[in-house]
């Protein structure tokens, strides 16, 4: 059974970082392509941003040179580093599971889902 475990929201002031984890235990992050969303109350899901296994990134317009992921295969681990953090990047973030193509991360069609972790920036 598939289980994706998001971890390290919180509570930050504007302009402060967090750096969000990934895990998953009955697959290997290492064969998905690997993405961050995220809601916020009212809104429709958003893709944040996703890489593939071959290292290729996409970045939604609205985080490109403040968040960066990332991926550590010998702990199957997913990352998502969020420096400069604004109020408007308030959301529950989830973390997901995809077939291994740049597709996926251009269409958000991702099979498997974590719970969430929420990231709550104050102004």
């Amino acid at each position: 059974q598939v289980q994706v475990v998001e971890s390290g929201g919180g509570l930050v002031q504007a302009g402060g970082s967090l750096r969000l984890s990934c895990t998953a235990s009955g697959l290997t992050l290492d064969d998905y392509a690997m993405g961050w969303l995220r809601q916020a109350p009212g809104e429709e899901r958003e893709r944040v941003s996703c890489i593939t296994s071959g290292g290729m990134t996409w970045y939604a317009d609205a985080v490109k040179g403040r968040f960066t992921i990332s991926r550590d295969n010998a702990k199957n681990t997913l990352y998502l580093q969020m420096n400069s953090l604004k109020p408007e990047d308030t959301a529950m973030y989830y973390c997901a599971a995809g077939r291994n193509s740049y597709y996926t991360c251009v269409s958000g069609g991702f099979g498997y889902w974590g719970q969430g972790t929420q990231v709550t920036v104050s102004s």
